[in-house]
């Protein structure tokens, strides 16, 4: 039921415009050249969106523009996570998710469960969630690392099909790779490392650098995911430096200056993150002036 969830989905950012509000024709530009690109899902208030600073409103509103401008075209995942559980279960209650095929949930932040609490967290939201939930696990953004074990034991819920997993450590990944159940979804949630979890049997990556590079990305873990290992790596190793450029200052700062590179949308963000420094500019510049 979530083999849609295999390949390339990319977390889309959301472009503002100079005032900080939300630029909807970034929106939908956006859209337009991850769907042309050939990625073969989107996801919605990820934490590339920006979405801690969207207010609800802001929330409501990009999500109905962006569910009419993909016009079902492709899959659909929306992030619904955080720190208090309660709240997180009421958000679900109350977003109309008719459009959508899964929610992305975060390992909680800042208040640091054990792992028997983040696995009563999943459990609740598995059990009242009405739709298959994809875990997301980013110690480097949450202050904790969901075990390896936890994630296994809580592949066995009926909802949770999956994880994106993102801690940098490539043991981890095996480990459940090695132990998971048959149709749980083992997702890369590191750009640099998504083709080798690829090749050592995971379904593929949520990407920051994909909606940047649709086209290119999204072929690297097609080759990949049919064993065509040497021209994946090829692509791969093409993309190296603008991999390390999109996230040396900071995620989605670097990714938001693509875009501009590309012509896509603007790079406003809002605070406390700002646009990258000139000199990353440059580098950022340079790389897909002699990439184009």
């Amino acid at each position: 039921m979530s083999a849609f969830l295999k390949g390339t989905g990319v977390a889309l950012a959301t472009p503002f415009k100079n005032d900080g509000s939300i630029d909807f024709d970034g929106v939908e530009s956006l859209v337009e050249f991850c769907v042309n690109g050939g990625v073969e899902y989107l996801v919605v208030l990820g934490t590339t969106a920006e979405s801690v600073t969207l207010s609800k409103e802001e929330k409501k509103s990009l999500v109905e523009h962006i569910v009419a401008v993909n016009d079902k075209r492709l899959p659909l995942v929306i992030g619904i996570g955080g720190n208090n559980t309660a709240a997180i279960l009421q958000e679900i209650e109350n977003t109309e998710l008719s459009a959508f095929d899964a929610i992305l949930s975060v390992v909680p932040m800042y208040n640091r469960p054990s792992q028997e609490g983040i696995y009563q967290h999943f459990k609740i939201i598995n059990d009242q969630s009405p739709l298959p939930v994809l875990l997301y696990n980013v110690p480097s953004r949450t202050g904790t690392n969901m075990t390896a074990e936890t994630t296994l034991k809580l592949a066995q819920l009926d909802k949770i099909v999956g994880i994106k997993e993102a801690t940098g450590d490539f043991t981890q990944v095996l480990k459940i790779l090695k132990d998971r159940p048959k149709d749980f979804l083992v997702i890369s949630g590191d750009d640099a490392l998504a083709l080798p979890a690829v090749v050592a049997g995971g379904d593929g990556v949520i990407s920051v650098i994909g909606q940047g590079f649709p086209e290119e990305f999204s072929k690297m873990i097609r080759f990949g995911l049919s064993g065509e290992t040497k021209q994946a790596f090829e692509i791969l190793y093409k993309l190296l430096p603008i991999l390390d450029y999109a996230f040396e200052e900071g995620n989605p700062a670097g990714i938001k200056n693509i875009l501009k590179n590309k012509g896509v949308c603007g790079d406003h963000l809002r605070l406390p993150l700002i646009s990258v420094s000139t000199s990353l500019a440059n580098k950022i510049k340079d790389y897909i002036k002699n990439n184009e």
